[in-house]
């Protein structure tokens, strides 16, 4: 390891950019909570620290663009990853043209859902969380993510995504049709009741 610079820290995490075995990469640290037990510290951070990679891992697989992990550490709660020199789409997507608006937004519903056709719940998708690379979409932090072949998981996982283009692209909310578009296209199967059940939950949203 060289020189470290840390990029965001937050609550969960710490993430630093680095160099490993002559490669950029991003050092993703849990943080450990002050308020818990030690013994506790410990287990939840290795598990969650494995939870993670193995689903980057499993979304690699499905054929989604996400960092290369080179290392990880359970005793530290470190997983070390591929550094995306890309944009975040969260500060392109108001920028772009509407045909480029489209075709991006179709992409990481594709993406959506392959992941949620093996049953990868990313917990997080906002367009923070997604990056544009060489005409490419790749998804980071899978740090609130799980594995579930539940519809409602996969509804709340993509209603978070139309609660960030709402918030932080509200000009352009019929991005989401667009997501659904290139969703239906990787998990047809699946996708009328998950598209239902995302009516579902902003439903229950009003009336509570």
């Amino acid at each position: 390891m060289t020189d470290k610079t840390i990029l965001y820290k937050g609550a969960e995490a710490e993430i630093v950019v680095s160099k490993y075995l002559g490669f950029d990469v991003v050092l993703k640290k849990r943080v450990v909570k002050g308020y818990r037990l030690a013994k506790i510290n410990d287990m939840l951070i290795s598990s969650r620290t494995r939870e993670e990679a193995k689903l980057i891992s499993e979304a690699r697989q499905s054929g989604v663009c996400v960092p290369i992990i080179y290392d990880v550490d359970l005793q530290k709660g470190v997983i070390t990853m591929s550094y995306i020199k890309g944009k975040r789409v969260k500060d392109i997507l108001n920028d772009i043209s509407e045909d480029e608006r489209k075709k991006l937004c179709i992409k990481i519903g594709q993406s959506i859902g392959n992941l949620h056709k093996n049953d990868i719940i990313h917990g997080d998708i906002t367009t923070s969380n997604i990056i544009l690379l060489d005409d490419m979409v790749y998804f980071i932090d899978f740090g609130l993510g799980e594995k579930s072949s539940e519809i409602e998981a996969k509804g709340v996982d993509l209603h978070v995504l139309t609660e960030a283009i709402e918030s932080t692209h509200s000009k352009y909310s019929n991005c989401f049709e667009y997501v659904l578009e290139g969703y239906r296209k990787t998990n047809g199967k699946e996708a009328k009741k998950i598209i239902l059940k995302i009516d579902e939950i902003v439903r229950r949203g009003r009336y509570r």
